[in-house]
């Protein structure tokens, strides 16, 4: 059986989920955006936008639940997550990642997807920033920490 390529899948995947929100709701579609209006915002017309931001929010639990599962049988493992990550640095790395989300107002699927593609400078911005840091991050945490060696 041939593999499927998993990240060219996810990414048609995004562009299209990102293509379908702003064509039916006429918003940019961005994760933090939706996962901060439906659980912390109250707005006058909170009814109308909880419903279409409940139901992306569900689609992406649910594709999330059918990628995981078919993994390694339709597509092909492109890594393994080390097993002895301390549940202490994922908790705080978490919590690193939703500052950085807030303080640069979206996410990379907000910034990286959408803004880029409307040619938002302070998108392009965000995404180079990123970009940026993960770099670094990966570097530092293989080579100086030999992390995920």
């Amino acid at each position: 059986m041939q593999f499927i390529n998993s990240g060219v899948i996810g990414g048609v995947l995004i562009g299209l989920a990102a293509l379908l929100y702003l064509l039916l709701y006429g918003r940019v579609l961005g994760v933090s955006g939706l996962i901060n209006q439906t659980v912390f915002k109250q707005t006058a017309n909170k009814s109308k936008e909880q419903g279409s931001n409940k139901f992306y929010l569900g689609m992406i639990l649910i594709g999330t639940l059918i990628g995981g599962s078919s993994y390694g049988v339709f597509f092909e493992p492109q890594f393994v997550m080390p097993s002895d990550r301390s549940p202490l640095l994922l908790i705080i790395a978490g919590l690193i990642v939703g500052f950085g989300t807030r303080m640069g107002n979206g996410c990379t699927s907000g910034h990286g997807v959408c803004g880029t593609s409307r040619g938002s400078l302070r998108s392009i911005m965000a995404t180079v920033t990123f970009m940026i840091s993960a770099i670094i991050t990966v570097y530092v945490s293989s080579r100086l920490f030999q992390l995920g060696a």
